[in-house]
């Protein structure tokens, strides 16, 4: 595959226009197939010898990164000389924010006038989930009565797996026929187009079951990861979760890990889109500064390559608002405004994204402080998809920084049970823990805190809920060298500081933590 830039005059059959910018993306699958992403708009231009220059050329460039291969986006400047209907299809996509341009644009996406409707957005793009085939388990010689011993753990499996956020998994029905054929590999993922199989091994001995899993890249035919795995045969067959929960987890991980190596050691223009979203998302989490300045770089990399997909830009709003949570950030309310423009740019592309709507949200609460419209924003996102787990998380919280403990441990409780598998866990237990602080329920929110820094230990979020557990609880000594880790890793935090970011600023709960961590060593 490849691609080259072209940047002329152009006379279309139902346009008459003076100037447009288009991507020419070639793809080889067996002929030759030229789809021209086209950006157009109308202005005066200088022309000389080599190239074309002026502020027109500029805005067509960036209304053609909301364009998908085979579409063309105009300017509302192009879409008045226009007759809807008789000159084109006219779509509106509403304010668009692009990159380097200081407002918002609108932009709308044409195609001829006819019955037919304008291109669908985002149906050319390449996924941005990698595919699990789960294959039944195998074994010899069994009695007959353990003999869908297979079958059911591929279904647990699925079910489980179906859960995680990283993953399409494709369904048992569509699996099942490759139960003891002896396929290869390679039919497998042919026939099921899956990126990743997981298949198995077991055996019977007296009431133990004796699983062999291994997880394996379809295409390089390489193991991502393979596990040996005991359980009371009893336990498997009566659908008690344990066993399967953590084969499940592993998996989910393995897939994450797999990504990121490949991220990390192949060229951008080589990587799925699937992997650069992985591997920012857990770049992203890991909070070290070199991964979380090498998460943006991948999510705008995806952003450049998927202009019309929602879901970078989420990732990508969420990495500002933990910018800023961090203390990383120099100028907290830019980065505000680029976290709006980003789920902007993402509810433009598809309003009822569910993400979308959260992490609009989570920027509502945790950098604007509006917590009205951050309620709506997770109540939509609840319509949307009632088992978002990020939506039910963040929406806890913001009943935590009003001070609704209950309610902020019900919604946090929930997300925990929607998201068992999540890779980002610690996230998920560190706002359970503010949740839990919020109830005045010190002993579970110092637990979960404790946990979520098992996972990682550079969150500031879970440091403070952990310093005021420890203080509420009279382990005064614990909360003052909690404290100190804090203050190692935002060395410029300050009552005053913490005060202006915090959205529980003006609640009696947030005056409660603050008096708090300033018994615990955060300077005034």
């Amino acid at each position: 595959m490849g691609s080259c830039w072209i940047s002329t005059t152009f006379d279309l059959p139902f346009l008459r226009l003076y100037q447009f910018r288009a991507k020419v993306d070639v793809k080889v699958r067996g002929y030759r197939q030229i789809m021209l992403r086209m950006g157009i708009e109308v202005s005066d231009v200088i022309i000389d010898h080599a190239d074309l220059y002026g502020r027109g050329v500029s805005r067509a460039a960036r209304i053609l990164t909301l364009a998908g291969p085979g579409e063309i986006v105009i300017s509302a400047n192009v879409r008045d000389r226009l007759t809807a209907d008789l000159d084109a299809d006219v779509e509106d996509l509403g304010e668009c924010y692009l990159k380097h341009m200081p407002y918002p644009i609108r932009a709308y996406r044409i195609g001829p006038p006819g019955p037919k409707p304008v291109i669908e957005p985002g149906t050319l793009h390449e996924d941005l989930l990698p595919t699990l085939a789960v294959i039944p388990f195998t074994t010899h010689g069994i009695e007959d009565e353990h003999s869908i011993l297979g079958e059911v753990l591929a279904e647990e499996l699925i079910q489980d797996l179906s859960r995680s956020p990283e993953l399409h998994v494709i369904s048992r029905l569509s699996t099942t026929v490759f139960r003891d054929r002896g396929a290869t590999l390679a039919q497998v993922s042919t026939n099921l187009n899956a990126n990743y199989v997981l298949s198995g091994f077991y055996r019977i001995r007296s009431s133990q079951a004796i699983l062999e899993v291994e997880l394996a890249e379809s295409k390089s035919g390489q193991i991502a990861w393979a596990g040996r795995y005991k359980g009371q045969l009893a336990s498997v067959i009566s659908g008690k979760r344990d066993l399967i929960d953590e084969i499940a987890a592993n998996v989910s991980t393995a897939v994450m890990v797999s990504e990121l190596q490949r991220a990390q050691s192949q060229a951008l223009p080589t990587l799925k889109s699937y992997t650069l979203l992985i591997a920012a998302v857990a770049l992203m989490h890991r909070l070290s500064p070199y991964d979380f300045d090498e998460a943006r770089k991948l999510l705008e990399a995806l952003i450049e390559r998927a202009p019309r997909q929602a879901i970078p830009r989420a990732w990508l709003a969420k990495w500002h608002v933990l910018r800023v949570q961090q203390g990383w950030s120099e100028n907290p309310q830019q980065d505000a405004q680029f976290a709006l423009q980003c789920t902007k740019q993402a509810l433009d592309i598809d309003p009822h994204c569910s993400l979308a709507l959260a992490i609009d949200g989570f920027v509502h609460t945790n950098l604007l402080k509006k917590l009205d419209i951050a309620k709506e924003r997770y109540e939509l996102a609840l319509l949307t998809n009632p088992n978002d787990s990020l939506a039910w998380l963040l929406k806890g919280t913001l009943h935590a920084f009003k001070g609704e403990g209950q309610q902020a441990v019900s919604c946090t409780q929930r997300a925990r049970k929607l998201s068992p598998l999540d890779p980002h866990r610690y996230f998920y237990d560190s706002l359970s823990a503010t949740a839990h602080l919020a109830a005045h329920q010190y002993d579970r929110a110092l637990k979960l805190a404790q946990r979520s820094l098992r996972s990682n230990c550079t969150h500031t979020s879970t440091l403070r809920a952990m310093a005021i557990a420890q203080w509420q609880l009279g382990f005064h000594d614990d909360a003052r060298r909690t404290v100190e880790r804090l203050m190692q890793l935002e060395p410029h935090l300050t009552i005053r500081t913490w005060r202006e970011r915090t959205p529980s600023s003006g609640y009696e709960i947030g005056e409660e933590w603050a008096s708090v961590l300033q018994s615990a060593g955060v300077p005034e």
